[in-house]
């Protein structure tokens, strides 16, 4: 691995430097957002040797070296030197050391003398968890996606279709003949871009791919804020995988978590003998969910080292777009704590200030630098405008995972559709409150795990009732406002529950019921993507009118989807018991005759073949305060989408 020059490391050199005066000022100003150009470990040339600068932030620390394979791990054989301007920044040069090298520091406190040997918080790449080195490295690579790049900002436009894969890529497909072990990322790229594609997904969003010490927290244990997972390749082999994406025209999506961090020894935690990432109060300082630390968003260097690392993924990764996990517990203070386990604000209130502003700074530095990517919200409470621009008072989100909607949908799909009368509201209540936000609907990993079930395994009724009730669910989903989210696994309704040490049940496509739910999920994406009305409109209120949401008794309702351009209009049909309805009517605001683009019930998706023979024509009778009326037959457990023939 190590490609160390013959003569060895030689002594660190004091003097050589990637900080400029400037960078001194705006890290201490805190807007310096490329942390990663000027502190971890770089590859430098000094008086003709090759060599790695090293430069680390421990203003705490009375000493700092770098220990390594090169040098037996001896601390005190390659000293870094504090630099003069108060930065707390430590650096030295050490000739000799290249690319593949194993290092860390070791770090010596002037609180109290305590000594760790920590991983770089800026270092590219790690030694494979459980060992926990950094490794110097580089990040270059030949990128081959300039056309995508050129076009992505339409592609992640509020009035595309935007339909997200959600993957963890340990476990969408293993290799059971070498021991089951994870495909790597070069074997992943192929694979999932073709996949992907032939689904009609338009973005692919990866489950935290930072390192991580612990495997079973799937990323969100985060410890490596600048270094893709070693467990599946180097940064370069990340990097082919995101290009091949992009090859194919799939957006990438990176899972982001600035909300905490893994306590490990190596980590971030009491870095240089303090609290330097996190809170030293634990009422501030600790997570009492996930057993973690909390960083600390009032410090300027602490925001300059998470705005960088997010810049640096969309940078030097050409991401397309961040989903910041668990924002609900970055904006409350008491969140997930009883009474006297927090501590108020200034004003006395719940509101985390600090984390606002530095959400509010990390959405306008990521939008400034890159106007065409979008950053996700994972927020689970009414905040107001987590999706209004800053200057507005908003908290500058693009997006916004709709999580009442996830909740209301699957409290609603598992009942006995015999039931189903008495919380249609769950049903219908999301469009109350569809436009105040940029939402996405989430069917994520959150609801596939920790004893949930499966999605398929949720629904009620007999095998088949189970696969109609998950087609109808995923019809609503699809024609519903807002942009999608799937997670892996659900799109051809898989029993087994997720787990991480296993790849997805691919053998359940040797079965014919689960190849049909497959081909009914590609259809939904494909007519998503062709019909305007139902994606152009998605985060605007006039993209949706209800035609009749009171038929709660049948458990069906019917609404239009519209575009910008009046032919763009669809109707959708939903009848969520398991009785078919023949000649049932339905308002429409003009004549002539409704193709039938879709419907659940269709044979190519392993149902009965009930439907309208194709097209139904709209005769002059009023109805639902419209001038025509259709006269529809309505499979069970059934979607229908129609759209008016021109």
């Amino acid at each position: 691995m190590t490609d160390i020059s013959k003569d060895g490391a030689g002594k660190v050199v004091h003097g050589p430097t990637l900080l400029t005066e400037g960078d001194i000022y705006l890290f201490k100003e805190g807007n310096h957002f490329k942390l990663f150009d000027k502190l971890g470990a770089h590859a430098l040339a000094v008086d003709g040797r090759d060599g790695t600068h090293f430069a680390v932030w421990a203003p705490n620390a009375s000493r700092v070296s770098v220990i390594g394979d090169f040098n037996g791990w001896k601390p005190g054989r390659h000293p870094l030197e504090a630099r003069w301007d108060d930065s707390g920044i430590w650096e030295g040069f050490i000739p000799g050391v290249g690319k593949g090298a194993l290092y860390k520091y070791a770090v010596t406190s002037k609180i109290g003398g305590s000594r760790a040997e920590k991983a770089d918080p800026l270092g590219f790449y790690s030694e494979a968890p459980p060992r926990s080195a950094s490794v110097v490295w580089d990040l270059d690579y030949r990128w081959c996606d300039g056309d995508w790049m050129a076009k992505r900002g339409k592609r992640n436009a509020l009035d595309a279709p935007v339909s997200v894969y959600e993957v963890h890529l340990g476990s969408w497909r293993r290799v059971p003949e070498e021991g089951n072990r994870p495909l790597t990322y070069r074997e992943l790229a192929p694979l999932l871009a073709e996949y992907v594609r032939d689904m009609g997904f338009t973005h692919v969003e990866i489950m935290p791919v930072m390192e991580h010490p612990f495997y079973g927290s799937w990323g969100y244990q985060s410890i490596g804020y600048f270094a893709p997972t070693s467990r599946y390749g180097t940064p370069q082999d990340f990097m082919y995988l995101v290009d091949m994406l992009h090859h194919h025209d799939i957006g990438v999506i990176l899972d982001w978590v600035p909300s905490h961090f893994a306590t490990d020894g190596h980590g971030l935690g009491r870095f240089d003998g303090t609290s330097l990432y996190e809170h030293e109060d634990p009422r501030k300082g600790f997570h009492p969910d996930w057993k973690s630390a909390i960083f600390n968003y009032g410090r300027n260097e602490v925001r300059e080292f998470l705005i960088s690392s997010a810049l640096f993924w969309l940078d030097r990764y050409h991401a397309d777009g961040l989903r910041i996990d668990a924002v609900a517990s970055m904006l409350y203070l008491d969140y997930s704590r009883k009474e006297g386990e927090w501590i108020p604000n200034r004003y006395g209130g719940r509101e985390n200030l600090e984390a606002l502003s530095f959400i509010r700074r990390l959405n306008e530095v990521a939008y400034g630098a890159f106007p065409d990517i979008q950053t996700t919200a994972e927020e689970s409470t009414a905040w107001p405008m987590v999706t209004r621009p800053v200057h507005l008072g908003g908290l500058g989100f693009g997006l916004k995972w709709k999580m009442g909607w996830m909740h209301d949908m699957l409290a609603y799909f598992t009942k006995d559709p015999l039931f189903r009368k008495y919380s249609h509201k769950d049903l219908t209540f999301s469009m109350w409150y569809a436009y105040t936000e940029n939402f996405v609907l989430p069917l994520s990993h959150d609801e596939a795990v920790h004893g949930k079930g499966s999605l398929v395994g949720k629904m009620p009724g007999l095998e088949m009732e189970k696969y109609a009730n998950l087609k109808a669910l995923y019809g609503y989903m699809f024609t519903h406002p807002g942009k999608k989210l799937l997670f892996m696994g659900g799109e051809f309704a898989q029993w087994k529950e997720w787990t991480h040490e296993e790849s997805l049940e691919w053998h359940a496509l040797d079965h014919q019921t689960h190849r049909d739910v497959q081909r009914w999920v590609r259809d939904l994406n494909g007519l998503y993507r062709r019909e305007p009305a139902l994606h152009e409109l998605d985060v605007e209120a006039a993209g949706f009118e209800w035609v009749d949401f009171n038929d709660v008794d049948h458990s069906i309702v019917s609404y239009l989807r519209k575009g910008r351009s009046t032919p763009d209009l669809v109707l959708v049909v939903c009848n969520f018991t398991p009785v078919a309805h023949g000649d049932y009517r339905v308002g429409v605001p003009a004549g002539g005759p409704w193709k039938e683009l879709l419907n659940s019930d269709a044979r190519e998706y392993g149902g009965k073949g009930m439907g309208n023979l194709g097209a139904v024509e709209a005769v002059a009778e009023p109805l639902h305060g419209r001038s025509h009326s259709l006269r529809l037959t309505l499979p069970p457990l059934g979607v229908l989408v129609f759209k008016r023939e021109m």
